[in-house]
């Protein structure tokens, strides 16, 4: 065999050469999240504790999965000094963390960073790379620019109806910045010309119609035809939700015409419900057949709507007939709803009437099987002033929660009558003793549902209670600092709401945040899957729900040691709003109940734009606990406030049957 020694010497010196090179180094361009990654439970724990120092180190990570996290953290921490930083963040070379950056920077709500997201937006974008980023920076300059840029937003006109991202940065650009007030009659017509157009995207049309339910100091007179053409056209209930709510603001007899219209057609309970929201206000006897009607609707919440709007909206001449009409057999909440729209509408001097309505109330009471009844008619009570004895008369006896914090809200809307004293009369100053001592003794007692709703009542009382109550201050303030946090820390803002009233403050006051308290149980998150789901049985049926663990990592790991705790057993519903959510987890059972700790806000890029989104209730950022609700229609005003961390995947007609009181029988964790 002949040995080629040139062919080997070759060899040799290509293999040292390569041992000389250094090898290539990787560029990762993929942003991925996984649970188990040692970093990035490092991450989540330093969003967790605050600290934001330790964030910043992550920005220049190699890794854009590392980056994109740090930069979603701020969105939740909504840390401002990471304005600066966050903005470098802008030019990233990956989508995805220039996303997670714009985002945060509108969380901040730093009227400089607009400048800042505005300078990175890519205007000659050709290829259409950052797109998403784009669309998301449109979004966050509502969140944080001045009142001038909003011109510069609706200005646009360049997007066509196939430039989803872009048209619903835009959009949504356009609603936050009504969400702080800010409206223009330019963005108006933007978000019309949105609504009116099937063209556009159905996700920018939900938005567009949202504004013009929501936005405030809105003129939309001149477009009534159109928005009644565009009504009465629409198959998607996501847009007609919010579009009955547009059209209720042209307070005209065509837009009237145009929602009774609707109303008769209409199969969508929620559609239902804010058509009679809608409706407030208008004529009467223009509305009054469609409204006594919805009475016996088969879906509760339209009827009690319509129930409720006799009370806002009935008329003295009909007073003594929705007194009748209570009689009539039906849900006991719309019948109570009847009995207080003839209690604030009747005439004063229908004394008998009057008399038999509120005999009627406490013989209901006295006979009532349920808390939530009882809370509901102690409540009702409060639309006659002379209720106030056999209110009082109840409070040292009552033991439910629920009850307590409803009998305060009672007193309240007698103290807040502004006839309070045409009612008394000569026994004026003897009933305002007696009721400024009864709220006093609410401070004493130490009961914190009853103690916020009695804030609340003296941050409007009038001068006389003021002068009454003002040498008791020190009685408030003692209660106040006696008060558990944080599960009480709700309570305790309210309370120093009152305080500052009753020593004179005008401006706002910051509110008490709980310290970081309660740490993520990382154990435990490494064995929750993305497709880990929530089994919630009702009195009303089955809710499952995926559980969002990336999105929500904290929220999502207290969720499930509740849960396998058996702390969610027996607890109810304590709150319900028709076409908004429904809420429970409370331990009293009121709405003022939490355990003796507190979790953070999460809050990354995500929206609630469907239905059946699962929330946590909050009292201010990272003050949430056990209370969680869910949602019946898309609520985009909750969005990067409002912690998601699950969505309903099979179950949603258990929540829309859902009423106040219906319990939680259990809640079981499918891994």
């Amino acid at each position: 065999m002949t040995i080629n020694y040139k062919y080997i010497i070759f060899l040799l010196l290509s293999a040292i050469l390569f041992q000389c090179v250094p090898p290539e180094e990787v560029v990762l361009t993929e942003v991925t999240r996984d649970l188990r990654d040692s970093t990035l439970q490092a991450i989540i724990r330093y969003q967790d504790e605050q600290k934001t120092t330790e964030l910043f180190k992550f920005f220049n990570d190699k890794d854009p999965s590392y980056r994109y996290a740090a930069a979603m953290a701020f969105g939740s921490t909504k840390d401002k000094t990471a304005l600066d930083s966050l903005a470098k963040l802008l030019k990233d070379p990956i989508q995805e963390v220039r996303v997670a950056a714009a985002y945060a920077i509108g969380q901040l709500g730093e009227e400089r960073g607009a400048t800042i997201l505005m300078g990175a937006f890519e205007q000659y974008d050709t290829a259409r790379q950052f797109i998403k980023s784009n669309g998301i920076i449109l979004e966050a300059v509502g969140k944080c620019a001045p009142e001038a840029t909003l011109k510069l937003l609706t200005g646009i006109s360049t997007y066509k109806a196939t430039d989803t991202l872009l048209l619903e940065g835009q959009a949504y650009g356009i609603y936050r910045f009504a969400m702080r007030d800010m409206v223009s009659p330019e963005g108006t017509s933007k978000m019309l010309a949105f609504v009116n157009n099937r063209l556009y995207p159905p996700r920018v049309r939900m938005i567009a119609a949202n504004y013009l339910g929501r936005a405030k100091e809105i003129d939309i007179t001149p477009n009534v035809q159109a928005i009644s053409e565009t009504l009465a056209a629409e198959s998607d209930v996501k847009i007609r939700i919010p579009l009955v709510l547009a059209l209720g603001k042209i307070k005209t007899p065509a837009a009237t015409n145009a929602l009774v219209k609707q109303f008769s057609q209409e199969t969508d309970y929620r559609v239902k419900v804010n058509t009679i929201r809608a409706l407030n206000g208008a004529n009467y006897d223009s509305v009054s057949a469609t409204i006594l009607t919805a009475l016996d609707d088969p879906n509760l919440a339209t009827a009690q709507m319509a129930a409720r709007f006799l009370i806002n909206n009935g008329i003295a001449r009909q007073a003594a007939s929705y007194y009748r009409m209570s009689k009539v057999e039906r849900p006991w909440q719309v019948q109570l709803a009847l009995l207080e729209a003839a209690n604030k509408n009747l005439p004063p001097f229908m004394v008998d009437t009057k008399g038999g309505i509120n005999a009627t109330l406490r013989k209901r009471y006295l006979s009532a099987q349920s808390s939530t009844e009882k809370a509901a008619i102690l409540n009702a009570m409060g639309d006659f002033g002379w209720n106030y004895a056999f209110l009082l008369e109840q409070a040292p006896i009552l033991q439910s929660a629920v009850e307590k914090s409803s009998l305060v809200s009672g007193v309240g809307r007698i103290i807040a009558n502004p006839d309070f004293d045409k009612v008394f009369g000569v026994s004026r100053r003897r009933v305002t003793r007696d009721l400024s001592n009864f709220l006093l003794d609410v401070f004493k007692s130490g009961d914190v549902g009853s103690m916020a709703v009695a804030s609340g009542i003296l941050n409007e009382i009038n001068d006389n209670f003021k002068t009454a109550l003002q040498d008791s201050l020190p009685i408030i303030i003692t209660a106040q600092q006696n008060l558990k946090l944080p599960e009480a820390t709700e309570t305790y803002n309210e309370v120093q709401k009152a305080i500052d009233f009753f020593q004179g403050k005008t401006r706002t006051v910051e509110q008490s945040t709980p310290a970081f308290n309660h740490p993520i149980n990382f154990n435990l998150l490494q064995r929750v899957a993305s497709s880990a789901a929530a089994v919630i049985q009702t009195t009303k049926g089955k809710i499952r729900i995926s559980l969002s663990p990336l999105l929500a990592p904290g929220t999502v790991t207290n969720f499930i040691q509740l849960a396998e705790s058996g702390f969610f057993k027996d607890k109810n519903f304590h709150r319900v709003v028709p076409n908004f959510v429904i809420q429970g987890g409370c331990p009293r059972g009121d709405g003022y109940g939490s355990l003796d700790y507190s979790i953070r806000s999460e809050l990354p890029l995500a929206y609630y734009d469907e239905e059946g989104y699962i929330g946590m209730a909050s009292a201010g950022n990272h003050t949430e606990g056990t209370q969680f609700f869910i949602t019946h229609a898309p609520t985009p005003h909750l969005d990067g406030n409002y912690t998601i961390f699950g969505k309903v995947i099979e179950g949603m007609e258990a929540v829309h049957q859902m009423e106040v009181g219906d319990n939680i029988l259990s809640v079981a964790i499918r891994y």
